[in-house]
């Protein structure tokens, strides 16, 4: 009885090719050119096929278990580790992990496999990019560098949702700043300006969006310097500022919230971090296994920071200043508070002088006439009126304005799931509340 042999369709066109040889019709340097081979690997067909036949030519390998699979209690620890310590993680971050802490040796596409298999990720459909404009990196470190905010809960539900300030180099890819701040406020770019510039000096130019922190947005101004504070703050240590007109201009930094959203969120869950003091002493680390990982060189290899100047001090440069003209009783007004100068000069000497107003991080005022600092005392205070706050800061103000006490009836109503309560409410006595 004949035997039943299977063969692929590359084994079918072997067969063809080796018989037509073997038949005199093909010289072995035709077969090769036909089926992709050497000459060498033609003789060793044909011999095959002169001693065993058709099936001769059938590989030996099939069915039979790769020399280069897993081991299976590598893919056990690696699925069991997933599932407990890392099942949200992506296919990329996940396999760092297990390779990094864990010691497994297995390949970043096995991790994609294995958690696709596992239903834990989902390959993402290929969409046709959008086109934009390509604008080459800058050459120098330093040149050009690209500041955003983004408000996130960087701690998940283990602490509040918070800010983070970022701050990257274009020319290399390199985080150079990050710092937790509770509101994208002036302040805050103020205190991580502070720590960027101490540690590498002055850059050229911040790329920013046309956020109020950094440009005056309103057309009919009729007051002010027509800077805002972050901006008279960079021009007196001589850094530029640019706004960008859209998004897509700054896409670089909008690319690298978009990671830390992802792997700066899991790192800090790791470590257990849930505070901002925590989190700002952690990203030191953070930032210099980003920059192993993700950085790039710059075409140039001259550094553009500058280093301070002697009288530049930052501690005064970063506050709110703002210039006061002194009454006829060397008294000024500073956010409802009025304040009595004291000099030991005759007071004709400084009537209409012009004076700068400074308010730190703190509340601490200080009050400047030609760079020397003023003795001064309240006069006293005025009652309260309307307060510019800026968008981004009105959820703070009004959760300071207002705070229910805890047996508020405000508190007692209950959410509705579908429409029905998932709580009894509170019956509302006028009669017995002390609101």
């Amino acid at each position: 009885m004949d035997k039943l042999l299977t063969m692929s369709k590359k084994e079918l066109t072997r067969l063809e090719v080796i018989q037509r040889l073997e038949e005199k019709r093909l010289k072995q340097k035709e077969a090769a050119e036909l089926l992709g081979i050497s000459e060498r690997h033609v003789r060793r067909l044909l011999c095959a096929y002169r001693q065993d036949g058709e099936s001769g030519l059938i590989s030996k390998r099939r069915g039979v278990p790769s020399n280069n699979r897993l081991a299976i209690e590598v893919v056990v620890k690696a699925r069991d580790l997933i599932y407990e310590r890392y099942h949200d993680f992506g296919p990329t971050l996940a396999h760092e992990k297990l390779s990094e802490i864990h010691g497994l040796q297995i390949s970043r596409e096995s991790i994609r496999s294995l958690m696709i298999a596992e239903e834990l990720w989902r390959p993402k459909k290929l969409k046709r990019p959008p086109v934009h404009q390509l604008r080459e990196r800058r050459a120098c470190f330093g040149e050009f560098v690209q500041i955003d905010g983004s408000p996130h809960a960087w701690f998940e539900e283990r602490g509040p949702v918070c800010n983070l300030l970022v701050y990257i180099d274009d020319a290399t890819g390199k985080l150079i700043e990050l710092y937790f701040t509770p509101g994208e406020t002036t302040f805050g770019y103020f205190a991580a300006t502070k720590r960027y510039v101490t540690r590498y000096g002055k850059p050229m130019a911040f790329y920013s969006d046309k956020n109020s922190i950094f440009k005056v947005n309103s057309k009919n101004a009729l007051s002010g310097s027509g800077m805002t504070q972050f901006g008279r703050a960079m021009k007196e240590i001589d850094i530029e500022i640019i706004c960008a007109n859209t998004p897509q201009a700054k896409g670089r930094v909008e690319r690298a919230i978009q990671i830390l959203q992802d792997r700066l969120v899991k790192e800090m869950r790791l470590r257990g971090i849930s505070t901002i003091d925590d989190a700002n002493a952690y990203v030191i680390e953070f930032m210099d296994d980003y920059n192993d990982r993700f950085a790039v060189e710059p075409r140039s290899s001259h550094n553009v920071h500058r280093a301070l100047r002697p009288e530049e001090d930052l501690d005064q440069v970063f506050t709110l200043q703002e210039q006061r003209i002194l009454s006829k009783n060397l008294t000024l007004q500073y956010k409802n508070v009025v304040y009595q100068i004291q000099t030991s000069r005759p007071t004709y000497a400084m009537r209409k002088a012009a004076v700068i107003v400074c308010e730190n991080d703190r509340g601490e005022i200080s009050i400047l006439y030609k760079g020397q600092s003023l003795a001064y005392t309240m006069y006293r205070k005025q009652q309260r009126q309307a307060e510019v706050v800026s968008s981004k800061s009105i959820d703070d103000k009004l959760k300071k304005l207002h705070r229910p006490s805890k047996d508020h009836p405000w508190r007692q109503y209950g959410q509705r799931i579908s429409g029905k309560p998932i709580k009894e409410v509170a019956q509302y006595d006028p009669a017995t509340s002390t609101d």
